[in-house]
């Protein structure tokens, strides 16, 4: 899972034009949004398309359990392990 963590990082950083972070400063247990590495909810939709068109993600925004799942980049990588079309 941890190449799955390193391509999440560049995805985030590539994504959402960081031009000031690189993706070996982002800790995979920091917060993402707010705290941590300050995301906020329109980054959230673009970081979901992103996940979306290079994994194959189905993302259902009104799902009760997505804030989680968008903790962090391992809670991330982690929902994408679980969730990428067999």
């Amino acid at each position: 899972m941890s190449v799955l963590v390193e391509e999440i990082k560049v995805m985030i950083v590539e994504t959402l034009d960081l031009e000031d972070i690189e993706p070996g400063e982002i800790d995979e247990n920091e917060a993402l949004f707010v705290d941590g590495l300050g995301l906020d909810s329109i980054d959230a939709l673009e970081l979901g398309v992103a996940l979306q068109k290079k994994y194959g993600l189905k993302i259902d925004a009104s799902a009760s359990d997505l804030q989680e799942h968008f903790y962090s980049v391992k809670t991330l990588a982690s929902f994408v392990a679980a969730h990428q079309p067999a």
